[in-house]
């Protein structure tokens, strides 16, 4: 079985993670989406609520399973028997920083990490934005799913 790790914040889960999520899900027999904890980051939204948010999205889904995880990434596709690593990619910026990863997670492990290019419609989309839209009380609804619920 080709199982591959998507992991972030998803603080929200944007139209972006969602292509990449929906596009990913042809390539492997089991896409896991990994909610990273940090404790000394501060989310807008609940590990709940993110849960929620990309349960939902992806509710009729099979391939698709949602879990949370600490610590490296590379040791948690391990535990989870995860043979590669999936992550978008906006723009070059994003590629230099991800490729650091990528290479990085290759010397420490025989993970591989696999690239797609973000669709060109929803490139400009990343959390951060989404979330100074919903803090400065902007329509945020055509930057994410519609499982994404702001209840402020």
């Amino acid at each position: 079985m080709r199982r591959a790790l998507f992991p972030g914040s998803f603080d929200p889960l944007t139209l972006g993670h969602y292509d990449i999520i929906k596009r990913g899900i042809t390539l492997f027999d089991e896409l896991v989406i990994a909610i990273g904890i940090n404790a000394d980051k501060k989310y807008m939204f609940s590990l709940e609520e993110r849960t929620k948010f990309i349960e939902e999205a992806f509710k009729d889904e099979p391939k698709i399973k949602v879990v949370t995880y600490q610590g490296m990434t590379v040791d948690f596709c391990k535990e989870i028997g995860a043979e590669f690593i999936l992550r978008g990619l906006r723009n070059p910026a994003d590629f230099e920083f991800e490729k650091a990863i990528a290479h990085t997670n290759r010397k420490l492990s025989e993970i591989e990490t696999v690239f797609l290019l973000t669709s060109s419609g929803k490139s400009f989309i990343s959390s951060s934005i989404v979330r100074d839209v919903i803090r400065n009380g902007g329509d945020y609804t055509g930057l994410v799913p519609d499982t994404v619920v702001v209840k402020r």
